[in-house]
């Protein structure tokens, strides 16, 4: 069995922050902030973290919501259109940040 190489200290914070924030886990990343500065990581490298995290949440709900509402026979083709995005739910941040 070959050691597998460990992911470095910075990325398993940013990837623990994303996923907080993206799932709405009530701790939301906190510790996470305070290790990435403490690596380090400049600020506007975690406010982009933030920012794809929050809105990749936020488009998940919207497009739960929709699903929901359009199972319930609330939406209406001429009232609600479909939330946006592409096929593969890549889309971008207000700021212009990526998500894939």
């Amino acid at each position: 069995m070959t050691d597998k190489p460990q992911l470095h200290s910075s990325i398993v914070a940013m990837v623990s922050l994303a996923s907080g924030i993206a799932s709405n886990h009530p701790a939301m990343g906190q510790c996470q902030l305070e290790r990435l500065r403490g690596y380090g990581v400049p600020e506007h490298q975690i406010d982009a973290v933030i920012e794809i995290a929050r809105h990749i949440r936020d488009e998940a709900i919207e497009k739960l919501d929709f699903a929901f509402d359009e199972a319930a026979g609330a939406n209406k083709p001429e009232e609600i259109a479909e939330p946006t995005g592409e096929s593969c739910g890549c889309s971008t941040t207000p700021s212009g940040q990526s998500c894939c």
